[in-house]
Formats: C-alpha cells, sequence, structure tokens
C-alpha cells in the first residue's frame, strides 16, 4: 500500500479537479468567502485548514500570495466566515497578524515558501517573544518533489508536529497554593504585580479576583499595560523601577512578599537590570510553574488555576494599599501651551488621553511612544498594546492594522515616531482598502530618538519625509483617509475635533511635528540605564 503524503492527498481531490473557488476578477487581495460549504468527499488539507481556522476563532487571515500558497489562498477564500486580507510584504503581514492575535486570541498569516518564510521571520520571532499564539502558515512544494535529488527553488522546511497536554498536575497544584499562602500570609505588606504572560496564560481575570479577595495593592510592568483594569480600586501603577509611575516602586520595592504573575525581567523591562527586587521575597507565577522566593518550584501548575486556588486560601491584608494612599500625591496643574508655542510631547499626550474610552485602543510603537502611552490612564475596557520584550522599531503598522481588523467597533489610535514609520509604511494601503478608521499620529522628530538616549551618533538622524504626501499618495483618492500636519496645540486640538466627528469613518492621518530634543523624562533615566548596561566591560571568560 502506498502511504506517501502525496498520494493520501491525490485521493482527496474531487473529480473535476477543481480545488476550491479563486476570486472573480483574479486580484482582489481583500477578499470575502462567496463558495458554498465544502462537503466532505472534497475534503482537502486546505479546506481542513481553513474550516479549523474558523472554528478557533479567526475570521481575517493576513497573507502575500506566492507560487506555492495560491491553491491554498483560494481554499482560505472559499471558507464562509473566513476573509483574505492581503498585506503589501510579508514582514508587515506577521505584524498584522500579531496585532490580532493580541485583540481576538489568536491570529493567522500565509506566505510563500522560504522568500516568504524568511521575510516574516522576524515578525514571527517577535510574537514567540511577547508568548503570542499566531500561525505561520507556509506553502510548500509539490509532495512529489520531496525526497527526490531534484534542484528546485524554495527547498527549506523544519516542521514541528509536537504538541502539549495543558493541563495542572493536581498534587502539585495543592502543594504550590499551600506554600504560596504560607509565605503570603505571614508578610506584612505583601503587593501583586501582573506580568504580559497573564494573556497567554488566560489568567487576567483570576488575577484581579484574586486581588479582589485578599486586598493586595496591584501593579502592573509595562508590558502587562491593557491587561488588568487600571479602574480598580487596588491599582497602583506600572512598576518599572526607576521609571515607575509616581508612589508605584516605593510600595511594589519596599514590599516584604511580592506575588508576580507572568513577568519578563529583562533589561528593558529592568531598566538596566537595576530593580530593587529580592528573590527570597517574590513568588514568580508563569504560566505553567510556580517558584517560592528561594524555596521550592512547582512545575505543571497553570497560572489560572493556582491564583483561583490561592484566593480561596489568602488573609485579606490592606496594609500596602494603605501605605500608597498617605503618599500619594494627586497630579497638579494642568499642561498648557503658549498661544502658537510649538507643540510639545507632553501636550500631545495630554490631548491623547481625552480621546480614550472603552470604544478606543491605543497601540504604542517601539520608542518615545513607549514611555508617554505608559502614563495613559485607560478607562475600562480600552484596549492598549506595546512589544515590550522584542522591540523590533516599525512593528506598530502592522499590528494596528490587524488589531483594528479583529475589533472593527473600536477606534485604535496609533502613536508612531518617524524612524520606526519609515521601515513598514506602505501597509498603510492595506488599511484603507480594509476600510479602517484609525487615528494614526506621526511624530516627527527627525530620527531614532530612543537610540539617541542610548547612544547617540550620526547613524541616529533620518530622512525627513513630506509623511502627509506620502500617505495621499497612498491613498490616491480611493477608500476614506484625511491628512494633516500639526506644530502647536490650537492646529492640535483642531485636528483631533475633526478626526473624532467630521472624519469619524475615515484613516486619519496627523503628522505631529516636534523638536528633536523633546523627549519624556522616562526616556531620559531609562536610557542612561540601558546605556550603562550596554556598555558593561567584556566578561573576561
Amino acid at each position: 500500500m502506498d502511504t506517501s503524503i502525496g498520494s493520501q492527498l491525490d485521493s482527496c481531490k474531487p473529480e473535476n479537479s477543481i480545488l476550491g473557488c479563486p476570486p472573480q476578477n483574479g486580484t482582489a487581495s481583500v477578499q470575502d468567502s462567496h463558495c458554498p460549504s465544502l462537503v466532505s468527499n472534497d475534503a482537502t488539507l486546505g479546506r481542513h485548514l481553513a474550516r479549523r481556522l474558523v472554528e478557533i476563532g479567526v475570521k481575517d487571515v493576513f497573507s502575500v500570495p506566492g507560487n506555492f500558497n495560491l491553491t491554498l489562498l483560494d481554499h482560505l477564500i472559499a471558507e464562509p466566515g473566513l476573509k483574505n486580507v492581503g498585506c503589501c510584504n510579508e514582514l508587515n503581514a506577521g505584524y498584522a497578524a500579531d496585532g490580532y492575535a493580541r485583540s481576538r486570541g489568536v491570529g493567522a498569516c500565509v506566505v510563500t515558501f522560504t522568500v516568504g518564510g524568511l521575510s516574516i521571520i522576524n515578525a514571527i520571532a517577535g510574537a514567540y517573544s511577547e508568548n503570542l499564539p499566531v500561525m505561520c502558515i507556509v506553502g510548500g512544494p509539490n509532495t512529489n518533489d520531496y525526497g527526490t535529488n531534484r534542484i528546485l527553488h524554495h527547498t527549506i522546511g523544519l516542521p514541528d508536529f509536537s504538541q502539549e497536554l495543558r493541563l495542572s498536575n493536581k498534587m502539585g497544584l495543592e502543594a504550590a497554593v499551600e506554600a504560596a499562602a504560607a509565605f503570603l500570609n505571614k508578610a506584612v505588606k505583601p503587593v501583586m504585580v501582573a506580568g504580559p504572560k497573564i494573556r497567554v496564560a488566560k489568567a487576567s481575570k483570576a488575577f484581579v479576583e484574586l486581588a479582589d479577595s485578599c486586598g493586595y495593592p496591584v501593579a502592573i510592568m509595562p508590558s502587562a499595560k491593557g491587561l488588568v483594569p487600571e479602574n480598580h480600586p487596588q491599582f497602583i501603577g506600572t512598576y518599572w523601577g526607576a521609571i515607575s509611575t509616581a508612589f508605584c516602586a516605593e510600595i511594589v520595592e519596599s514590599a516584604d512578599a511580592y506575588l508576580f504573575a507572568g513577568p519578563i525581567f529583562n533589561d528593558y523591562s529592568s531598566v538596566g537590570y537595576s530593580l530593587l527586587l529580592k528573590k527570597e521575597k517574590a513568588i514568580i507565577v508563569q504560566p505553567d510553574r510556580v517558584v517560592i522566593g528561594n524555596g521550592p518550584a512547582f512545575g505543571c501548575v497553570l497560572m489560572k488555576d493556582f491564583l483561583e486556588s490561592l484566593a480561596k486560601r489568602l488573609n485579606r491584608n490592606t496594609t500596602a494599599k494603605e501605605n500608597y494612599q498617605r503618599i500619594y500625591i494627586p497630579d497638579g496643574i494642568p499642561l498648557k501651551c503658549e498661544p502658537q508655542e510649538p507643540l510639545r510631547v507632553n501636550i500631545l499626550f495630554h490631548h491623547i488621553q481625552k480621546m480614550l474610552s472603552s470604544d478606543t485602543a491605543v497601540i504604542a510603537e517601539t520608542g518615545d511612544s513607549w514611555f508617554n502611552c505608559q502614563k495613559l490612564k485607560l478607562p475600562e475596557g480600552c484596549g492598549y498594546e506595546f512589544q515590550m520584550q522584542y522591540g523590533s522599531i516599525g512593528w506598530s503598522v502592522g499590528a494596528t492594522l490587524g488589531y483594528a481588523q479583529a475589533v472593527p467597533h473600536k477606534r485604535v489610535i496609533a502613536c508612531i515616531g518617524d524612524g520606526s514609520f519609515q521601515v513598514t509604511a506602505q501597509d498603510i494601503s492595506t488599511m484603507l482598502r480594509c476600510e479602517q478608521k484609525t487615528i494614526i499620529f506621526l511624530i516627527n522628530n527627525g530620527g531614532y530618538t530612543i537610540e539617541v538616549e542610548i547612544h547617540d551618533g550620526p547613524y541616529n538622524v533620518i530622512k525627513n519625509w513630506n509623511y502627509t504626501g506620502l500617505i495621499d499618495a497612498i491613498h490616491n483618492g480611493e477608500g476614506n483617509c484625511w491628512t494633516t500636519k500639526v506644530r502647536c496645540e490650537e492646529e492640535l486640538i483642531e485636528a483631533i475635533e475633526k478626526a473624532t466627528n467630521e472624519k469619524k469613518d475615515c484613516l486619519c492621518f496627523i503628522e505631529v511635528i516636534v523638536h528633536k530634543d523633546d523627549t519624556s523624562k522616562e526616556l531620559l533615566e531609562w536610557g542612561s540605564r540601558v546605556s550603562a548596561a550596554n556598555s558593561r566591560p567584556p566578561n573576561p571568560q
């Protein structure tokens, strides 16, 4: 009996050799399904894949066509409930799937063999580092060509068929909860800190319920912003070492016990490894592992199960929250510019704050937008995303495309620096074809500001573009798009008013021109500490 993959696939072909329903005009890049559901005797791997994508919640697939994935794309667009969103390049298709997964829980992208796969790998690496469930589907050569000595174009593949069963070990869970409860219940002023991995662990709700039960103050790591409601009565801000929000670091670092759920401690999140934390005081809860101080570690314990069980075992303790309330000082005098004064970045974000609601989401590009967006106070239901662990400049254009496609009822507000925008600008085109209504603030300060603060040099200066002119050229009269430049607060107020009212149903691109040295104080502090960490003498080993 022939057991080759090729023979099995051939046996699945329909008699008329029609492998799906291609686009009507052969050129559309954003396609809705238009073929009826396929019956079982017409089953192929591509059709099964399309069906499963819909079943797990994927409604949009981001793709770049190539000669090895065209038939697969036919199958995908033939599936009811699945839309193909064609992107300008593979990198942005991957970033779009990343943004889509952040909002919808899972994302998918389709590229061609090798040339597409290697082009998208940076985006997939970023999604992996951020613990996002993104599927990259790559069309391959005909199965008859595997195992032969023929020389083909695109012949590298790295299949991985491993799969894990993710269940908590019951005895390990009980032991971990007992040890953690004993550790925390003897503490005088314990705190809780949420990290970015609570997303992949699907433990945000369990984390909040634990806080409700125990009364500890709640902080977030910078890349967990948006995963815990900031209107929670025990919320004390972002813990980011020396650049934490006001009074947050003092409470966290002075605690005698801290529970970190899903943290990532790297040189960025630790501000050059300068956090004043002690291992013996910490409980570290990862998606499938719990470590308590210098003592025991418990494997095969899922974070969600652990937090839910721990909530039933902790004594209520509000001491640290009361300490925070004693030292907290409300915001002072509101920011304001003089008439026609050149716009400052802090004024820009003062007005962005007023735009936020449960119907909006914020995307922050790598750079000073990290620090300025981190200070925004998110209303309940307001989304927030940035790429803290991987920090790949240009990520936000594709991520904004994918996020907005996943939640069309929200108005996405993207804050992007000019240097990052130059990497991936072209998929503004795809946003227009998808009829998205995002507001993009392009912050034009003439260079890679975040790199300037880490290590300055002439290589951090970029060629200035006519950004609104570029977007107008991409628009080319097709779709709904509005662009403007602003240089002072009066122009900014007018632009925001127009974008949120008259132009509320179209893509709005607002170029904000600011001084090259106008940076947040947090970036100045962070940059100096990361620079110090980067410039340590070589290890003699």
